[in-house]
């Protein structure tokens, strides 16, 4: 897209986006299947039989066709998330690293992760991630006391985390992350000191840390709305949020996003793809891609996506292609997730125009009331506000329109 002309509460600037036509080198894909839903869960996740699983496969690789086709970039991340990718038996996780492998080529030094539940992984699936190039695993532990994990529905125990993440250690993965929750109902804060206890002992290197959000359609949301869940509350929240950072800081973490923490080489570099506003391509039922401006999601009923492929057509069920105004903002709202924050030469070096000359007034703001600051050639959000991040975020929503 080329130069458009931009309105702001400040006048008139000139935006193009000088990497809109960079090629993806990020692929995401969606293994939509589950043992069984979790009560907090709205992803698009289904239990499904074998056979089901098999038609899956078989329409996964033709869409890795058709994309591959349309876009033949060298991958630097690729990342098959869920649902519990892990689930379906070994030979299909093989058939579809097969597929994916058959189809795009990966650099050498590619980071390459599957999510997992502790209760879907054994020595065989593990060897067989490793053997099709896999380097990174990441365990959706939650909590580490038994009664919690019943309570928020996960199939599996304590004991199972343990064991999963020591086995992946054992079949060579260097990078193994743990997903924690807080804000659980009946949690408290020594479940969650108790939690990252847990987490010391273990060989991992990255830890996501997140707050319960109660979505409308799930069991959380209907009984919330009956009356019948008890939550820790906001207070308690953010002292749960306040011990997870002090916690893995003294572990030797370093928190580099909102909900992220690393060890030195450890960060989720996929991940960071979508906090720098970059190009990635999705496959699989309900996957959200990003490539050439353009945002798009396929379709999420996997009836609808084995028809598509099976009629030879990408499975794209809508697309949106943003306007450079939108873009600079997602800029903005993505990059401050990040302890890095948005660079001011970087921002420039995309639009074309200094960040303040499109963000100058809401910039102004924040920093007057310490909701942001500028250290480095870079805006940042300060730590302690990183809990009401959203309603900063807000503050960059429509501020600019393409005239």
């Amino acid at each position: 897209m080329g130069n458009q002309q931009v309105w702001h509460r400040g006048g008139a600037v000139q935006l193009a986006d000088r990497h809109a036509d960079c090629a993806p080198t990020s692929l995401y894909v969606h293994i939509p299947f589950c043992k069984s839903r979790c009560f907090y869960c709205d992803f698009n996740t289904y239990v499904a039989p074998e056979e089901t699983m098999e038609r899956y496969a078989e329409a996964l690789a033709a869409e890795f066709k058709l994309v591959s086709a349309e876009e033949r970039g060298l991958l630097q991340t690729v990342f098959f998330g869920g649902g519990t990718p892990t689930l379906p038996p070994a030979r299909l996780l093989s058939r579809m690293l097969q597929s994916l492998h058959a189809h795009f080529s990966l650099a050498d030094d590619a980071e390459f992760t599957f999510e997992s539940n502790p209760d879907s992984i054994d020595r065989e699936k593990l060897q067989v991630l490793r053997d099709h190039g896999v380097n990174r695993i990441s365990f959706g532990a939650q909590t580490f006391r038994d009664h919690l994990l019943m309570a928020i529905g996960r199939a599996h125990d304590v004991q199972a985390i343990g064991e999963a993440v020591r086995l992946a250690a054992d079949v060579g993965f260097q990078h193994i992350n743990i997903d924690l929750m807080f804000g659980l109902p009946d949690q408290t804060l020594e479940d969650v000191e108790h939690a990252l206890a847990e987490v010391a002992l273990l060989p991992v290197d990255h830890v996501s840390a997140y707050w319960l959000k109660v979505e409308e359609g799930t069991p959380f949301g209907r009984w919330r709305d009956m009356g019948q869940l008890s939550l820790p509350g906001e207070d308690a929240e953010a002292d749960m949020y306040d011990l997870v950072r002090r916690t893995l800081l003294d572990q030797g973490f370093r928190h580099y996003e909102i909900s992220n923490f690393a060890k030195d080489g450890g960060e989720a570099r996929h991940n960071l793809v979508y906090w720098r506003n970059r190009p990635y391509l999705a496959a699989g039922a309900g996957a959200h891609g990003y490539v050439h401006g353009v945002r798009y999601e396929n379709v999420r009923r996997i009836p609808d996506y084995l028809r598509h492929l099976e009629a030879g057509q990408r499975p794209v069920a809508e697309s949106t292609l943003l306007d450079v105004g939108e873009r600079a903002e997602d800029q903005m709202m993505l990059g401050l997730r990040l302890a890095e924050g948005v660079a001011e030469d970087a921002f420039e070096q995309r639009f074309g125009v200094p960040v303040e000359a499109v963000f100058g007034d809401v910039i102004r703001s924040l920093m007057a009331n310490g909701l942001l600051e500028r250290s480095g050639g870079a805006y940042r959000i300060p730590a302690p506000y990183w809990p009401v991040a959203n309603a900063i975020f807000e503050k960059f929503v429509s501020v600019v329109q393409v005239n």
